[in-house]
C-alpha cells in the first residue's frame, strides 16, 4: 500500500484531444483534490467558487490557467490560487497532455 493518491489515479487516464478526464483524489468533510487531465484542445472552462478558494497545481505539461480575464502558459511545476468568487479555470494549447490537480477548501 502508498500513501500516494496521484500516481494510480492518474497514471491510467489517457483523455482524447478536446476531451477532459478527471478522477477524485482526496474526498473528506472540508477538503477535495481533485486531479483533471486534459488532452489536446482541452478545456476545464472559467467557473467560479463562491464560499471555497480552489488552488490549482499544475503536475505536468503546459496548461494556460485563465483567472478574472487574465491567462498565463505555466509550465509544470506551479501553483496558483484562485480565491474565493474568482472566475478561473485552464485549458491545453499543447499537443500534449496536461495534469493539474484542484484543491478545493472548505467544501460547501
Amino acid at each position: 500500500m502508498t500513501l500516494d493518491r496521484y500516481a494510480d489515479a492518474v497514471s491510467e487516464l489517457d483523455p482524447a484531444a478536446g476531451e477532459v478526464e478527471t478522477a477524485e483524489l482526496v474526498v473528506t468533510d472540508d477538503v477535495l483534490v481533485k486531479a483533471f487531465v486534459l488532452g489536446p484542445d482541452a478545456a476545464v472552462d472559467p467557473h467560479e467558487h463562491a464560499d471555497a478558494t480552489n488552488v490549482f497545481h499544475v503536475i505536468e505539461g503546459e496548461p494556460t490557467v485563465v483567472r478574472e480575464g487574465t491567462e498565463e502558459t505555466l509550465a509544470a511545476p506551479a501553483v496558483v490560487p484562485n480565491e474565493r468568487g474568482a472566475v478561473h479555470g485552464a485549458r491545453n494549447d499543447t499537443d500534449e497532455r496536461a495534469v493539474l490537480t484542484a484543491s478545493l477548501c472548505p467544501l460547501p
